[in-house]
C-alpha cells in the first residue's frame, strides 16, 4: 500500500508538470509565483536537493528557476554565462551589473529558491578568481564547483578561508584532469579544509569508474554531488534517464551518502531532451524521495 501511495503521488507530480508545460507552451510562466510545496524527506538528513541551471541551459535564468520551483525543488547551482532574463540581457557572472545582481536576488526570493552553489567555473588568475568569490559571496552562494588547474590550488585554498566559501573539484569524465579521485584527493592535501569534492557520479559512470567506490574515496570530503543516472555504463555517449530506472544503482548510491554522513547540496543535472526536460526532472525527484 505505501509503495502503491508513492507511485500515485508521482504520478500526480509528473501530471501537474505535464499539464503546466502544454499550458504555457513549454515554458512556465516567469510571474515569480511558482513555489515548491514540499514535503522534503531529504532535508531531515541534511541534504539540499536541487539543480544544476545547466539542466535548462536552453532558456534563461528566471525561467530556469520556474522550471526548477515547478519540480518541487528550492535550490538552484548557477552556472556562468547563462543570461539572466525576466527583461535582462545580462548574463550569470561576475561582471553582473548592481542592478543584474538585485534582479536574481528578487528571482530567487520570488520563487522561493536559495542560490547555494555556482559553476562548473574556472579562472585565469588569482585576481580573476578573488572576482567569482567576490561574486559568489555577494550572492550567498556556499559551494563554488570548479575544475582549477594544479597551479591555482594554493591560493584558492587561501581564497577559500579569506571568503569562507567552499571549493569543490569537479570530475568531468577521462580525460578530464580530475576524472579520477584519487587525483581529485591529492589536490586536496596539504589544503583548507574548505577546499573538498563535487562528485558526479554521471561522469564517473562514463569513465569506467564505480560510483560507489568512487564515493567511499572521498569519504569526507565531498560538499556537493552532481546526480545523474544513465543508460550505460563505461560509455561516454551515454545519456541521462530518470533516476533509478538506468545503470547507476540510486538506491546504492543514496545509501553510501548516507554512510558517509553526508551534508550538502545534490544538483539534478540532466543533460538530455533539453527542450523538455521537466517531467523527467520531476520524475526523478519523486523517485529520489521515494528511496530515501
Amino acid at each position: 500500500m505505501k509503495q502503491l501511495t508513492k507511485l500515485m503521488l508521482g504520478c500526480l507530480a509528473i501530471a501537474i508538470v505535464l499539464f503546466t508545460s502544454c499550458s504555457t507552451n513549454g515554458k512556465v510562466s516567469a510571474a515569480g509565483s511558482t513555489k515548491a510545496k514540499g514535503p522534503f524527506p531529504e532535508e531531515k538528513l541534511g541534504w539540499k536537493l536541487g539543480s544544476q541551471a545547466y539542466t535548462f541551459r536552453l532558456f534563461s535564468f528566471a525561467e530556469a528557476l520556474d522550471k526548477i520551483a515547478s519540480a518541487n525543488l528550492r535550490y538552484v547551482e548557477a552556472f556562468p554565462g547563462q543570461t539572466i532574463g525576466a527583461g535582462s540581457n545580462e548574463k550569470m557572472t561576475y561582471d553582473l551589473s548592481p542592478e543584474g545582481r538585485k534582479l536574481v536576488k528578487q528571482l530567487l526570493k520570488d520563487r522561493g529558491i536559495t542560490v547555494h552553489a555556482y559553476g562548473v567555473v574556472g579562472a585565469k588568475d588569482e585576481a580573476e578568481w578573488e572576482k567569482v568569490f567576490q561574486f559568489a559571496k555577494d550572492l550567498g552562494v556556499q559551494v563554488i564547483n570548479a575544475e582549477p588547474s594544479e597551479e591555482q590550488l594554493d591560493y584558492l585554498s587561501k581564497l577559500c578561508d579569506k571568503y569562507d566559501i567552499k571549493l569543490a573539484i569537479h570530475n568531468h569524465p577521462d580525460p578530464s584532469h580530475y576524472w579520477n579521485p584519487d587525483v581529485v584527493l591529492k589536490a586536496l592535501e596539504g589544503r583548507s579544509p574548505r577546499m573538498g569534492a563535487a562528485a558526479d557520479v554521471g561522469h564517473w559512470m562514463r569513465s569506467g569508474l564505480n560510483p560507489i567506490e568512487s564515493l567511499k574515496k572521498l569519504d569526507g570530503k565531498i560538499f556537493h554531488v552532481h546526480f545523474k543516472d544513465l543508460n550505460e555504463f563505461g560509455n561516454k555517449k551515454a545519456h541521462d534517464v530518470v533516476w533509478g530506472t538506468g545503470k547507476l544503482g540510486m538506491k546504492d548510491v543514496i545509501a553510501e551518502l548516507k554512510r558517509q554522513n553526508f551534508k550538502g547540496m545534490l544538483s539534478a543535472e540532466y543533460e538530455y531532451n533539453w527542450e523538455n526536460s521537466l517531467p523527467e526532472v520531476t520524475e526523478s525527484v519523486v523517485n529520489f524521495r521515494a528511496a530515501l
